[in-house]
């Protein structure tokens, strides 16, 4: 992530790969404020082990588009709320990289850092029978979580 405050939208990414078994390692690495702790990180990152990136960022987003144009890895962009543009400025930032550099974009906030973070698994399940078990397992848990009928429905 960006900055220290995107750990309230990322720590939901975190969260939903412990849930499915898939280690992962947490950075604060800025492409604006840390550029040489960047480039390191992600000129390391397939050497290191890891299968995919998950980045958020917030305001101008350079994070995501800046790490993959250093590593072939997958890159998954989480656009992180901002206060000034309610995380429009941070989505478009990351979502227009140029063609040959590509980012997975996901949505503003939460609900992008958890789906970040299940794309992620999908990807690491194709080499890992027990992440597809975990994610097959978590897919079962949302669709019995939907009821049939609306709670307050009458009878």
């Amino acid at each position: 992530m960006g900055s220290q405050s995107d750990w309230t939208t990322m720590k939901h990414a975190a969260e939903t790969l412990t849930t499915l078994g898939v280690p992962h390692e947490v950075r604060i690495v800025s492409a604006h404020r840390t550029p040489a702790r960047m480039v390191e990180y992600a000129t390391t990152a397939q050497a290191r082990g890891l299968k995919v990136v998950i980045a958020g960022a917030g305001g101008a987003a350079h994070l995501p588009g800046m790490v993959a144009a250093m590593t072939l890895l997958p890159v998954l962009g989480v656009p992180v709320e901002s206060h000034a543009m309610k995380g429009m400025d941070s989505l478009m930032s990351i979502v227009q990289m140029p063609g040959g550099i590509p980012v997975g974009t996901l949505a503003i906030g939460k609900a992008g850092a958890i789906n970040a973070a299940l794309l992620a698994g999908s990807i690491i399940a194709l080499m890992d029978p027990a992440v597809e078990d975990a994610l097959d397992a978590w897919r079962a848990r949302q669709t019995a979580a939907v009821a049939e009928e609306p709670v307050d429905a009458p009878a």
